[in-house]
């Protein structure tokens, strides 16, 4: 998929690239220059959105709507959320859930580069207790979805009649749960659809992956990696080693070594970055484009937030999602969302949907720093943030925009609010 700019390695002195440069590539590299659709979105523009990021990161969060989701709006504005649902639940099944980035919805193309992880053994403590502990149980699990069909966690331990605890703060899985998820882990199951309750329901690969997917040869892992790794430089555009490794969570060694011969093939070129110590990289196809329009909020789980330091070399923008953070200590908020405006994030605000009463709350609003050439005003940043959050209130089905109740943007805000109508 190509979209319009300047080729970067036609023109040698780019090998060196600006810091504004980098952000474009990169924010072109995942979608963020890409045509708005000019009606209403269709499946075709989600679909172009996972052709662009590979995967969306999975989040249980629903304080102001579930993290997959936000990706899309990001870069398509108002579309109907059903519409992933259908690529990820529905025949011909075009995404799968699994472990990727985190839990994630995948492209079903790439279920074979991630069967090194599959057959890894590489789950965490309990999962992997489970399966060494309690065999026999992991089997009777397995049947029984074999047998049944599409089941919850909560169905299979109702066959089993197994009481559940509660003497943890987190997930506190039952042993069927963390069998389920040992199994899902492993490729021996996967997930047939998500609930009311958002829980994932089981099956059998065979019955949930079209049968060409399940059918296609498994590559070497050193192949894998090094596929993944395209991947992931296609959707980064410009990055270092961390977040080319990070983007697949690949090991260190296979990162290493996929990154080594991507470059020595041409497909990724080292360049230098306006204030970066680390090494770029470059992807080939990468462009860069006159400027950026965009004026969107972002999800913390969406693929350009997902390596901190990169998002700090980019964009100079310091985050980091407070969720577990005891409520004193929160610098910024809850659940914040920076707000990108043309090239730059420009401002973060705490949101949460207060859907019995209709309202889109705003905790906290706070600006950044606006410095450099072609920044904008903090009253063009007020005004255009104050159109976003009508226009994002609307997407939720809310009928109201509070007005910020704290932070350093919270009074110029709340001002551009004041003469903003719901879209």
């Amino acid at each position: 998929m190509s979209y319009p700019g300047v080729s970067l390695l036609a023109m040698s002195e780019y090998l060196t690239l600006t810091l504004t440069q980098a952000r474009r590539v990169a924010l072109a590299a995942q979608g963020f220059a890409d045509r708005t659709p000019g009606a209403v979105p269709e499946r075709r523009h989600v679909r172009r959105v996972l052709e662009r990021t590979g995967l969306l990161q999975i989040d249980s969060v629903n304080i102001v709507q579930r993290a997959h989701y936000l990706p899309a709006y990001s870069r398509l504005g108002p579309y109907d959320p059903a519409l992933l649902d259908r690529l990820a639940y529905r025949r011909p099944r075009e995404v799968f859930e699994y472990w990727a980035h985190e839990a994630s919805l995948v492209s079903v193309h790439l279920h074979p580069l991630l069967r090194w992880r599959m057959r890894s053994g590489g789950a965490w403590g309990s999962m992997v207790r489970i399966a060494r502990e309690q065999p026999d149980l992991v089997r009777w699990v397995l049947e029984e979805i074999r047998a049944k069909g599409p089941m919850s966690a909560a169905e299979v331990e109702g066959d089993l009649a197994q009481p559940r605890r509660k003497d943890h703060w987190g997930w506190n899985w039952s042993d069927t749960k963390t069998a389920l998820e040992w199994l899902f882990y492993t490729g021996e199951v996967s997930v047939a659809r998500r609930n009311s309750s958002f829980a994932r329901v089981y099956d059998i690969p065979d019955r949930v992956l079209p049968p060409e997917i399940v059918n296609a040869p498994t590559p070497s892992d050193e192949d894998a990696y090094r596929e993944l790794v395209r991947v992931a430089a296609r959707g980064l555009g410009v990055s270092a080693e961390p977040e080319l490794r990070d983007y697949f969570r690949l090991p260190l060694a296979g990162a290493r070594q996929a990154i080594a011969e991507l470059v020595e093939s041409g497909e990724l070129v080292p360049v230098e970055v306006e204030g970066w110590k680390l090494r770029g990289y470059l992807h080939a196809d990468a462009r860069v484009p006159r400027r950026i329009t965009a004026a969107t909020l972002v999800s913390p789980f969406d693929p350009l937030m997902w390596e901190r330091g990169r998002v700090q070399r980019l964009f100079g923008f310091n985050y980091r999602i407070e969720i577990y953070v005891p409520p004193a200590q929160r610098l910024y908020g809850y659940y914040v969302l920076p707000f990108l405006l043309g090239d730059r994030l420009v401002a973060r605000v705490d949101l949460k949907a207060d859907r019995k009463a209709g309202i889109l709350q705003i905790p906290a609003a706070w600006i950044e720093p606006l410095t450099g050439r072609g920044a904008p005003g903090e009253a063009e940043v007020a005004e255009a943030l104050a159109v976003e959050l009508c226009r994002f209130a609307g997407w939720l089905g809310l009928e109201e925009v509070d007005l910020p109740q704290r932070g350093d943007f919270a009074v110029p805000l709340a001002k551009a609010l004041t003469s903003t109508e719901l879209v």
